[in-house]
Formats: structure tokens, sequence, C-alpha cells
């Protein structure tokens, strides 16, 4: 039986040739020329901030929209919430005058050859970028575009994400200069019990034993979450944004090389029965690269959602069929058909902390965005912008500081609805010091979490590599930046009208205690799985847009992020520079890395710091970004190690513009 580390052993995809190495710079007190040269020790405390400049002016926010603040003077975190789900979803809002992107947004990025005014797509697959430009192309805002891209992303993807899974949304409105993240994770039904996860003998199960089990599926969030957002922030009618990915499901649509890949006998997790039944030909045989593939039963679905609303999903018939997925053995789930109807997503207020003269914005808890704006921090504390690309000892620092950040994540970071999550502790610059002053000289053993006083145990989850990302800029400027995922390759392995449901409780502590201390990512019945999902919005001091990014990966996910930002924000590298950086995974005392991609010096530069390197397994990054210029162009890139693409709108012949329709 295959281990949650070994499933994914031969999941990365073959490693391009050597490219440039990577200095992962960051800011914060220390100047470049103040930092120490070797023992990244950090700087004194600052003095307090200045109070934030105001925003750009604008109308008020819609509730549970929050404005994001300057650098200066981070956000609270208790979250400002508003709620909806089944029974209570928002109206369709009518379109607004949304107002150009502020002028005063500042970015030192040089122009691309490819840079225009027009709206763009970035996202996992070429079909669901063409689905959200055309949306975008018949009027449509950016969350209008992000309902119609993972549709389609469930159709032509179906292993990474869908609409049987959950995501975490950031939203940029540039009208107001505000950030909001709203959350669509599952939740856990309510009968679900702490030991669930563990064997007979009191031990945890098997990773593959629990995935593919009833008791593997969360409540979906990803429709909640996308009808509360396009209700208030879309512009088109709900109906026609599913129009795209009902055409292809219906006609049909070529076999990518990673599905095939996925669906194949070679496959490094392979495909349930049921899976297999589901996208096969017409004949029963296995799908193969180029293969017409029509998925009729999810086209109907997409329909009963585009006429009925996202009660389609969580009433009725289909309600019903999820259910039933879910109780049959082995290891029959505890779902009902209330845990359905009860779902409820939220607006939440973003964390936005100082990274070099930016700020970067992540959703709260239970998503691990906290944990990246840490590991930012502590890299702000090191004298690391002074290197250069190929020093070791930028690699060095980069994987202390990944090590000491995932020591806290697996410590502290959970539902904070149900455990006390210290935010506020784990991002304090007195805190960040101390974590600092240990990445030290040379990698001993694995760092311990930092003194919190909170009696927590260790977390051992590493989740599944089975995600997307996928960014949208409308013509107003508007940014969606949206991380999705059914968890697991086609997740629990169990499909409900053609599409497959999550394996996301999987992301729970299996075991509820380490050595008598209760585990703050442990199952409860209502509670949401901690996620390493972490979708970026960044802005600049004036609150004007300058980037959005993310990643798949699983746990890789927050070094993908973190590796981009630093290259993008501290190096000024092109945006698809710093996606194309190797990636290096270093967690515990665990250290994987694209060998393909970094030189012989390098490595042998961080063995003699105590790092060594050996072929990774899950540095198959799926990064999707967008980036403002200086003149207020933008450019989009794509991770080439994955399928995706990112593409601009082309201007439609000025005889052929028509209005949108609005709702």
């Amino acid at each position: 039986m295959l281990n949650r580390k070994t499933a994914w052993t031969i999941l990365s995809a073959a490693l391009l040739a050597a490219g440039c190495g990577a200095v992962f710079a960051g800011q914060a007190q220390p100047t470049p020329s103040e930092a120490p040269a070797v023992q990244a020790a950090p700087a004194p405390a600052a003095s307090p901030p200045p109070p934030a400049p105001a925003p750009p002016a604008g109308p008020p926010p819609a509730p549970g929209e929050v404005a994001a603040p300057a650098a200066s003077a981070p956000p609270p975190e208790a979250p400002a919430s508003t709620e909806a789900g089944p029974e209570s979803l928002p109206e369709q809002a009518p379109p607004g005058a949304a107002a150009p992107p502020p002028t005063s947004s500042v970015s030192p990025f040089r122009r691309p050859s490819h840079a225009s005014h027009q709206a763009w797509v970035a996202a996992a697959n070429p079909l669901a970028v063409d689905a959200g430009l055309e949306i975008l192309g018949k009027g449509g805002k950016a969350l209008d575009a992000a309902v119609a891209v993972q549709a389609m992303l469930g159709l032509v993807e179906p292993q990474s994400s869908g609409i049987g899974g959950g995501a975490f949304l950031m939203y940029y409105d540039a009208a107001t200069g505000q950030v909001s993240t709203i959350d669509g994770r599952e939740i856990a039904p309510a009968g679900a019990k702490p030991d669930m996860f563990l064997d007979e003998h009191g031990r945890p199960m098997a990773f593959v034993e629990a995935v593919r089990s009833g008791r593997s599926t969360g409540v979906p969030g990803v429709i909640g979450m996308l009808s509360l957002a396009q209700g208030r922030l879309g512009h088109l009618p709900w109906k026609d944004l599913f129009a795209p990915a009902i055409r292809a499901a219906s006609e049909g649509f070529r076999v990518s090389a990673r599905l095939a890949m996925f669906l194949g006998e070679g496959s490094p997790f392979p495909p349930t029965n049921e899976v297999r039944m589901l996208f096969a030909r017409p004949d029963g045989g296995t799908l193969e690269e180029g293969d017409l593939f029509r998925n009729t039963a999810y086209a109907k679905t997409l329909q009963r959602l585009a006429t009925e609303g996202p009660r389609a999903l969580y009433q009725g018939t289909i309600a019903a069929a999820i259910v039933k997925a879910t109780h049959r053995e082995p290891l029959a789930g505890t779902m009902t058909l209330k845990d359905l109807s009860g779902y409820r997503t939220t607006f939440s207020r973003p964390l936005c902390r100082p990274f070099r003269a930016y700020t970067v914005c992540v959703p709260p808890p239970p998503s691990s965005g906290v944990s990246l704006l840490e590991m930012l921090a502590i890299l702000d504390r090191t004298d690391i912008a002074s290197r250069t690309p190929n020093d070791p000892q930028a690699w060095f620092l980069f994987a202390q500081a990944s090590r000491l950040m995932y020591a806290d994540r697996d410590r502290y970071v959970a539902d904070p609805k149900f455990v006390t999550v210290p935010v506020e502790r784990m991002l304090d610059p007195g805190y960040i010091k101390l974590r600092a002053q240990l990445i030290g000289t040379h990698a001993g053993a694995a760092p311990p979490p930092g003194e919190i006083p909170l009696p927590r145990g260790r977390d051992t989850t590493n989740e599944s590599a089975g995600t997307s990302h996928f960014v949208v800029v409308d013509a107003d400027g508007n940014v969606v930046s949206m991380t999705t995922t059914v968890e697991s390759v086609f997740g629990s392995g169990r499909t409900v009208g053609g599409f497959v449901l999550n394996n996301q409780l999987t992301d729970f502590a299996f075991d509820p205690t380490e050595n008598g201390r209760p585990v703050a990512n442990a199952v409860h019945g209502g509670k949401r799985p901690r996620s390493s999902m972490a979708p970026v919005i960044v802005l600049d001091k004036n609150n004007g847009f300058v980037a959005a990014l993310g990643s798949p990966g699983g746990s890789a996910i927050l070094e993908y992020n973190a590796k981009t930002l630093v290259a993008l924000l501290a190096w000024k590298l092109s945006l698809k520079q710093a996606i194309e950086l190797p990636n290096l995974i270093a967690r515990g005392d665990s250290y994987s890395g694209e060998m393909g991609r970094f030189s012989p010096a390098l490595l042998a530069g961080l063995r003699e710091r105590g790092i060594e390197v050996k072929a990774g397994h899950a540095e198959n990054s799926g990064l999707h970004a967008m980036l403002r210029h200086a003149d207020g162009t933008y450019e989009g890139a794509a991770d080439t190690r994955r399928e995706g693409v990112a593409r601009m709108l082309q201007p439609a012949p000025a005889a052929a513009r028509k209005p949108a329709k609005s709702k």
C-alpha cells in the first residue's frame, strides 16, 4: 500500500535543463548594507510605523469587503465576515461603474513586448483560459470569468479541481483599492470524529486507504463561494457563465497529455475503477492524449447549476447523490443532506504584511497564508538581498526560513473557529527576530516551533499536489487570484454527475494528539481542514495593484509562492524568470529540489552548509501570475512545468462590439 509520501514519487514532470539560480531577497528593517554577511542575524526592532495613508477614494465597500491597508499598517486579524449559503444567496449585483486602476500605482518592472491594457487570464489549461476570455469578451468582470474558468477546469483538468471541491479566492477592486478574500474551503460533516482516520489499533491508517474512503469527502465549497462572490461583484447573469464549459462537455474536447497520464496505467496515483469508467472512450478503453472526450453527465450538471443556481448542488437530487456516494463502503462517511444545505461561505479580512516596498495579502486561516507571510518576514531579517542568484548562501537562507515556517505552521495553524490561531504572535516583529536568529550558518536538526503559550501537538499532514491556480484581470483592472482543489488526484475517486468528489478531509491530522497534547488541525464536525492554498495579491504603497499569483503543489505551495515573490519583488526579475527559478523544498530534516536546475557548485555549497538536496518528487509547481507595470499595462505568465498558458483578450473589431447585457 502506498503511503502519502511515496504516492507522489513519480509526479514530477521531466526537469528542464539547468537554468539560472535565484536569490531570495527581503527588506523589512535591515537594509542590505546593514545586514551581517553570513550569520543572517536580525536587525534591531524597528520603531512604531507611521499611520497608514488613506486609500484611494472610491465607493464604500460592500458588506464583507475590507480595504487593504498600506504596508506600514497591517490590519487586525479578527475577520469581518458575511455569510451566504444555498438558502441565503445574494441577489445578482447590478453592474458598477468601476474606475480604472489607480494612476498612483508604482511598479518598477520593465514592460514586456506582450504587455497590454486588455484583460488577461492565466490558468492550467488553454481551454479554461479561452472560457474566461470568452466571458470577458462579452463584457464580463473578473469574477464572471472566474466562474467560467472553474467550470471548464472541472471538465478538462478534473484530476486537480472541480465543483466537488473547495477553494480560496482573493479579489482586488480597482475602483477602491480594496482587497477582500473569500473562504470556499470544504467543511467536515457534523458526524465527523477526531479518530475517524485511525485503524482498529489506534494507529493512523494508510493514506491511500483514507483518500479512497467515504470519510474523506468534505462538503464542497467552491460553488457556494463563487455564487457569493459573483453575485456581489460580477456583472453578467449567472446562467451565462457556464456556457463555454457546457458546450465543451457536450461537443467534446481533446484530452491533454497530463490528464491522459493520470488516467493511464503508469499513473503514480492509479485512478479508481469509478474514475476510469467516467473518463473513458466510448468502447470503455483508456483515454489517451488527443482523444475527443464528451462528458454529457457533467454538461447536464452544469446546465442545472446555470438555471437553478447553487441550490442545484446543495439541495435536491445532486445533493442526494453526493450523500449516497460518501456512504458507500469502504469506510463509509457521515455526510447528510443537512450538512450540504447548511454550507456557508464567507467574505473575510485578508492578512496583509510588508515585504520590501510592497504589501503582500493572503487569506487568513485555515489557509496557510499566515505562514507564507512569516517566511517572508524571516527572510526580510537576513542579508539575502545583497547576494547573487548563484550564491549557495541565498538558497541556504531560503531553506532555513522555510524550515522555521513549517515548524510553526504544523503546530499552530488550523480553523480559527475551533482553535486559537496565534496569527498576531506569528507575525510580530519581535517574534520574527527570534525565529530569524535560529538560521545560523549550518543546517542542523529540524527546528522546533516557536515559544507560543499554546499546548499543541505537531501535525505531520502533508497535503497532496492535486490542485490548480488561476488569475483573471478584467478590463477595469479588477483581479481574481484563486487556488482551487479536490485535494488528491481525482479527489476521493468517487464521482457524481460527471465530476469527482474531494478527499479534503485527509488534510486534517490523522492522529488528534501528539504525546498527549491536542493537535490544532484535528478532525471535528463542522470544521475546515488546514490548507496550504495561499493565493496572493500584492499592492504598492498607494494600494495600487502590483501582482497576483499562486500555485498548486500541496504543502510545497508556500515555497513556490515565496520563491516567486522574492524573485519578483526583491530581485526585479521578470515574471517568467521568477516562475521558472528552481524549486527547493525544505521541511524538517528533508531537502528536495529540481536537481537539473541547480548547478553542481551551488549544490556543493549547500552541502557544505549541511543541506543535502535530493531529487524531489513534489517540485512540479503550476504557478500562474499577473503583473501590472508602471505604465498601467499587464503581463501574464504560466509555469512551463505544467500545461497552463496566459493569454490576453484581443479587442474585437469596432463593428463587432456590442454592449454587455446587464442583469
